[in-house]
């Protein structure tokens, strides 16, 4: 069965840098996979290739079949790639069903979506992603007094508001604590039960309850891939990621 997401051999060189080096990844239909790698592996400029940000310089992103690798960011996202970045980015004065509610939006010009309130079909819908993140009982309150955590979670809920086929989740537990971390585990789980999920992180507490396979990047090259404990025994991985020789 062929790949809903295909990183093909994607380059992607700033003046003689490689912050990609001829990298691979496949992504199947709800597969749950992280990424991991120490800082400078690449890991961040592969999700902004994939989300549009970044042009590869050689190689290919396909998406269902197709080559996206020249698309906008809007577009790549209207097709059903959506993306959470490390640093929470809620509207702080909106509740938190306002905020999902604009994400939800076919039209999501803030002006209009706001002006014209939310349908019933998708207040249902708000209201299910909201339940499903945790956030229910929180749906009134301004998304400026939510905790760390909870601005994670309603961001995660803001891009499963999309509707996107496939997620990236860069760092989702970044200045959460263990309490927090293991609710979040449990949620990208759940998620990857309906979507397709690619994880960036370096908690490897979080890796490890994850219980998905792993992809180990460095120098923007793929150095090992496999279970958790695979590549905790791969002696390049010891070398180069724990810092240690096996």
């Amino acid at each position: 069965m062929s790949a809903l997401l295909h990183v093909d051999a994607v380059t992607v060189d700033y003046g003689g840098f490689k912050a990609l080096d001829g990298f691979s990844l496949d992504l199947a239909q709800g597969e749950t996979r992280v990424v991991i790698g120490p800082n400078g592996a690449g890991k961040s400029t592969l999700c902004d290739t994939i989300i549009g940000r970044v042009r590869p310089t050689h190689g290919a992103i396909r998406f269902m079949g197709e080559d996206i690798s020249r698309l906008s960011e809007p577009a790549i996202v209207a097709r059903g790639i959506c993306r959470k970045f490390q640093a929470p980015g809620v509207l702080p004065s909106l509740t938190v069903q306002d905020n999902m509610a604009l994400a939800a939006r076919t039209d999501r010009r803030w002006w209009k979506a706001l002006s014209h309130g939310i349908p019933a079909a998708e207040r249902a819908f708000v209201a299910e992603t909201l339940d499903r993140v945790g956030l229910a009982a929180r749906a009134g309150t301004p998304a400026g007094e939510l905790s760390h955590g909870e601005k994670q979670w309603l961001e995660i809920g803001m891009v499963l508001a999309t509707r996107a086929q496939v997620i990236l989740l860069d760092e989702p537990t970044a200045g959460m604590g263990p309490a927090e971390t293991r609710a979040t585990a449990e949620l990208v789980r759940e998620l990857g039960t309906s979507r397709t999920v690619l994880v960036i992180d370096h908690d490897m507490s979080f890796v490890e309850q994850l219980e998905a396979p792993v992809t180990v990047m460095h120098q923007g090259r793929l150095l090992a891939s496999g279970t958790l404990d695979e590549v905790r025994a791969d002696r390049e991985v010891a070398a180069v990621y724990l810092g240690h020789t096996a």
